[in-house]
């Protein structure tokens, strides 16, 4: 396929609804939405995307009952552990977008490992957005630029303040589940992002849903305000 897109970003919703609607308990639709991830990252790189961002956890999401986040943080240290292996096989590099506060020490240990053991890797490069926020990123990214003495911002001083300032901004934004909005994801990042939205639960976003998507960016064209 031509005219494949650099980065990709996705909004993996839907997991509550899937376990809801067989019968199974929230955790279920959660580690059926890892599954999905493992698959993602072969997809991906199969089909020459060099950048994708996971919408993983937001800043918002700490709002949810003490169990279900629990179950996440242990599905998050056991995906870390499984990527940390692949890693090696696929040559992929791992980054993380978000905030460090509130997330367990076992799991920054891991994030860490990772980071520093794939920096030389040249593969799909993953980005995993972690107690993560768009607002919360630009107001840190001010914040840091008015620490530093700066007095008049640019745009570019912004872009160069953020999580991720290497990670180009992605062409392509996908969220599943039917929801049609960004949820205070990457919303920097998105000015000129194509968006994509699925009725299809994220358990359910496999190979062929990502290739529907890519085939729908690829018939698009990009002006960037030109004609």
């Amino acid at each position: 396929m031509n005219n494949i897109p650099l980065h990709v970003a996705f909004i993996m919703d839907g997991n509550g609804r899937w376990a809801a609607a067989r019968g199974k308990a929230r955790r279920a639709g959660h580690e059926a939405g890892a599954e999905a991830v493992r698959a993602l990252i072969k997809n991906a790189e199969a089909a020459g995307i060099k950048f994708i961002t996971l919408y993983a956890f937001s800043n918002e999401n700490w709002q949810r009952p003490e169990g279900e986040i629990k179950d996440l943080m242990r599905l998050l240290s056991k995906s870390l552990d499984e990527f940390d292996k692949t890693s090696r096989e696929n040559n992929a590099r791992f980054l993380v977008s978000g905030r460090r506060d509130r997330l367990p020490p076992d799991v920054l240990k891991k994030i860490d490992k990772i980071t520093a053991a794939t920096a030389g890797n040249k593969g799909l490069t993953v980005i995993l957005a972690l107690n993560y926020g768009a607002r919360q990123e630009i107001t840190d990214a001010v914040n840091a630029l008015m620490s530093a003495g700066k007095k008049n911002v640019t745009e570019d001083d912004i872009s160069a303040a953020l999580y991720n300032p290497a990670a180009p901004d992605p062409d392509l934004i996908i969220r599943t589940s039917g929801e049609e909005r960004l949820s205070n994801f990457l919303l920097w990042q998105a000015a000129y992002s194509e968006f994509y939205f699925t009725p299809v639960l994220w358990p359910d976003f496999d190979k062929a849903e990502l290739e529907k998507a890519l085939a729908v960016y690829a018939a698009r064209k990009r002006k960037f305000g030109n004609i």
